[in-house]
């Protein structure tokens, strides 16, 4: 049988369909245990590649023959050898195209909704590393916020449906990812926004995004009014758009709520975090639809394969958002930190334009789950 193989937009669409898929992730241990391909009816084994050297048929029986099997590896070569072995003993398998490194790049566009007057707003859903971008897209206008690294995905995009981009937005110096939004202005002309209070390390020009902002895209507005949110970062910054959506960045996700020390300071921030989630965020409409700037579980991801709930149902259903006492809430946010991102340091400062690593060099930098979220 012939191995055919699997790229990441058609794993994407089986996480999204929730079908079934038993993948043999043939990785090392510590790297399977760390970071994943998720998918809620996906089954998995794990044995690293080179104790498969001699031959699969220790493996044969944990083969499923009635499910479609997908061979994953870190870059291609491992699994394309090993679904080869199994397509030689008489297993249909296929391979993951690119390997965890194409999946941790790839980008699921989804339409979220229209906007009044003829707009249209767009997540870009980064399956492999839970990251969230967004496109506002409005009479030939595009607007994109907490842009991933990817920055082709999104201008060939915008081309595609002829709008020119004319801002660009950072919710918040980002640490588990590289942002693409300063790339994207320099190449489009575009104007770059960043919190001032999260840029005074940067090397680069910005216009100051402050709370009273109101940035028009087209005809929809993105309203910053009163919306200034530190917690995470002490800059973080929130968006309204057209009275409807809610940008929270990575203060609030759709099950937890965003930690405050990636930059060392998590018993400064987290009363900032606390007032940014149970003050200013109450003042806010209970109907306005909260789109965070990353997902934690694939169990977050909507029946569309969007990542998005009403404000007022996260404040009745999300632990974060519930924590009457303020003592127990600090200790839940400082005692319950996962481990810090891979190389945040080093994403810091490549957002901060202090350094400028080669792509591959940055790939690296971002590999392993997102981790921005307090447990």
């Amino acid at each position: 049988m012939s191995v055919k193989a699997l790229n990441s937009k058609e794993v994407a669409r089986k996480v999204i369909e929730k079908k079934e898929l038993f993948i043999l992730d043939v990785r090392n241990e510590g790297d399977f245990a760390d970071w994943k391909i998720e998918g809620e009816n996906f089954d998995y084994f794990n044995i690293p590649y080179f104790e498969l050297l001699d031959g699969v048929e220790e493996i044969m029986s944990e083969i499923p023959v009635d499910k479609d099997v997908l061979v994953v590896c870190a870059k291609e070569g491992s699994s394309m050898m090993v679904a080869e072995m199994l397509s030689d003993e008489g297993l249909n398998v296929a391979y993951l195209e690119g390997g965890m490194k194409a999946w941790s790049e790839y980008l699921e566009p989804i339409k979220v909704g229209d906007l009044k007057d003829g707009g249209e707003l767009y997540q870009f859903v980064r399956l492999g590393k839970g990251c969230l971008s967004y496109m506002v897209v409005s009479n030939g206008e595009a607007a994109i916020i907490d842009a991933t690294r990817m920055t082709d995905v999104f201008v060939n995009f915008a081309s595609e449906i002829g709008a020119n981009f004319t801002h660009v937005f950072d919710t918040h110096l980002h640490a588990d990812h590289i942002s693409g939004g300063r790339k994207i202005a320099e190449a489009t002309g575009a104007t770059y926004w960043l919190p001032p209070k999260d840029a005074e390390e940067v090397v680069f020009e910005y216009a100051a995004l402050e709370g009273g902002n109101d940035v028009q895209i087209g005809n929809s507005t993105i309203n910053i009014h009163a919306l200034y949110t530190p917690g995470h970062t002490i800059g973080s910054t929130s968006f309204v758009i057209d009275e409807k959506y809610l940008l929270s960045g990575d203060i609030l996700f759709i099950d937890s709520i965003g930690r405050p020390d990636l930059a060392g300071l998590a018993e400064d921030w987290v009363g900032d975090l606390r007032e940014s989630l149970y003050k200013r965020y109450r003042e806010l409409s209970e109907e306005l639809m909260v789109l965070p700037a990353h997902f934690m579980i694939i169990e977050e991801l909507n029946e569309d394969g969007s990542v998005a709930e009403k404000l007022g149902t996260l404040f009745a259903q999300n632990h974060g958002l519930n924590i009457e006492d303020e003592h127990e809430f600090r200790s839940m946010v400082t005692e319950n930190l996962p481990p810090q991102p891979n190389a945040y340091q080093e994403i810091r400062e490549t957002n901060m334009g202090k350094i400028n690593p080669d792509e591959e060099k940055q790939r690296e930098m971002e590999i392993g789950p997102n981790r921005c979220a307090v447990r």
